[in-house]
């Protein structure tokens, strides 16, 4: 057994029996608890502090995003992976916002909670395909978005194309400016914000107000 503490929060006892059950596969989990709403979830985070939590969206009493942003003021450093059927998208903003470092739906496969929990747990950011899928296609450039010091108004222009789902070549067309400066804009942006790839650039672009969900 491992001494990873997990905590699942979700109002379905058969999605918690279930998830539970999975995440014995992993060599990594010790001790697995669950809360059936978000109330009973900061309850619970009083006497337990875990290195990863699966928070539910819709619950009763307290939601996922209400409880997420109520949990990382009291822990900054909280590693929260939202729960999501493919039909909540229009949640997703509002949860990242809260501070969600992730999500996973609901059928995700053995192998991408896998790769979710050991991706949060390293400090990342991870999204289901699907629904990376999803806020790429629904990104809108965010009226009066605030000016990021730490990128210049034309990295920032680079970043909202990228969060779009445009190919560096693609990016080089809209803007009219050459492939190599878009990817030399690229490398830059990624050493500033600190991210890896692009779900990292999206999560940093939600989080600082560049581009919202539509």
């Amino acid at each position: 057994m491992g001494n990873t503490t997990v905590i699942i929060v979700d109002d379905h006892q058969l999605f918690r029996e279930g998830l539970k059950l999975l995440l014995k596969n992993f060599s990594y989990i010790g001790k697995v608890m669950e809360a059936s709403n978000g109330h009973d979830f900061l309850l619970l985070l009083n006497s337990v502090q875990p290195d990863i939590v699966f928070m539910d969206i819709s619950m009763p009493l307290m939601g996922g995003i209400e409880s997420t942003r109520n949990a990382v003021q009291l822990y900054p450093d909280l590693r929260i992976i939202g729960l999501s059927m493919y039909t909540e998208e229009a949640y997703y903003y509002n949860m990242i916002d809260a501070g969600a470092r992730g999500f996973l739906l609901k059928n995700s496969s053995i192998q991408e909670v896998d790769n979710a929990i050991r991706h949060v747990l390293n400090g990342k950011s991870y999204f289901s395909q699907e629904i990376l899928t999803l806020l790429i296609k629904n990104v809108n450039k965010k009226k009066n978005s605030p000016i990021i010091s730490d990128l210049s108004e034309r990295e920032q222009a680079v970043l909202f194309q990228i969060c779009k789902g445009l190919s560096n070549i693609e990016i080089a067309e809209v803007m009219h400016i050459s492939k190599r400066t878009v990817d030399k804009h690229r490398e830059n942006i990624l050493l500033k914000t600190g991210s890896k790839n692009t779900v990292g650039l999206v999560f940093y672009a939600i989080k600082n107000g560049i581009v919202e969900i539509e």
